[in-house]
């Protein structure tokens, strides 16, 4: 009877399919979005079946009422994209309602329809969520481990979700900026005996990762205590605005155009210099 009791106790507890985790994740954008940031927020709807959806936001609203229309939507997350100038893109990221909540810069966006990569996860399916060595070390990447496995992380027994798991959605950093890239997981030995032996006899996984898509890069920008405003917790100190980038190649072109009507000056005052003088006895003897 005792070891009965031991191995009931090891045993994981059994799951009944209750749904018990209720997050639900509002996921909307600002008007003037461009048609790739708009294919984007379509991606991100399909990879979290717990989503929500709002009609755009007037950019000139307070950012705060997102905390409201959240509360009408019963979501306690919000993933919010911000449109600037028809070029620049931000995410908001934010537990509703009391936070925190951290805003980044969006680059390099490739959608599922554009890639055409090989990978096809099923529709609804959990993902695994697998985070470098980063997020285990700084602080602020802590802070946004968790703020990311509340968003993406579907929870489990939601009525819209597939009772299992064929994906994998990695968030890596580098060059101070967190690369997110999401894999199907793919069972290189399905339904091939010889390759579940061969995997077995070499204590291998028969398992490959394939990419599905969306890939983007998000650098961080501001991480706040309240949701989508407060206290400062972070701020990132390497962070350039678009606008500043801008900035500067404007003025690198402006330094060439510059350099470039100064050679011009240059090589006219320097003809008339070397310009041959007239010689007073040419016409003497002509």
């Amino acid at each position: 009877m005792a070891s009965t009791d031991a191995r009931s106790e090891a045993s994981p507890p059994s799951f009944g399919g209750a749904y018990v985790n209720k997050q639900r994740v509002l996921v909307f954008c600002s008007r003037g979005v461009t048609a790739r940031s708009r294919h984007l927020l379509e991606d991100i709807r399909k990879l979290l079946p717990h989503h929500k959806k709002e009609v755009k936001l007037d950019s000139k609203d307070d950012l705060r009422n997102v905390n409201e229309i959240a509360e009408i939507k019963t979501c306690n997350s919000a993933l919010f994209f911000e449109a600037r100038k028809r070029q620049d893109l931000y995410l908001w990221g934010s537990k509703t309602p009391h936070g925190p909540s951290a805003k980044f810069l969006v680059s390099n966006i490739h959608t599922m329809d554009e890639l055409r990569l090989t990978g096809n996860c099923m529709l609804g399916s959990r993902p695994v969520l697998n985070f470098c060595r980063a997020f285990e070390t700084a602080p602020h990447l802590k802070l946004l481990r968790e703020v990311f496995v509340d968003l993406f992380g579907t929870p489990r027994g939601h009525p819209k979700s597939k009772p299992f798991i064929d994906r994998v959605m990695t968030f890596h950093v580098a060059d101070e900026k967190i690369w997110v890239r999401n894999y199907q997981i793919l069972d290189a030995a399905d339904g091939d005996k010889r390759a579940e032996a061969a995997a077995e006899r070499s204590g291998s996984e028969a398992t490959s990762l394939v990419e599905v898509g969306p890939r983007f890069v998000l650098t961080p920008i501001r991480i706040f205590a309240g949701s989508f405003g407060g206290a400062t917790l972070y701020t990132n100190p390497k962070y350039v605005s678009p606008n500043a980038q801008r900035a500067e190649l404007r003025k690198a072109k402006g330094s060439k155009y510059e350099a470039r009507k100064a050679a011009v000056a240059f090589r006219k005052e320097k003809e008339e210099i070397l310009a041959p003088v007239p010689d007073e006895l040419a016409d003497t003897f002509a």
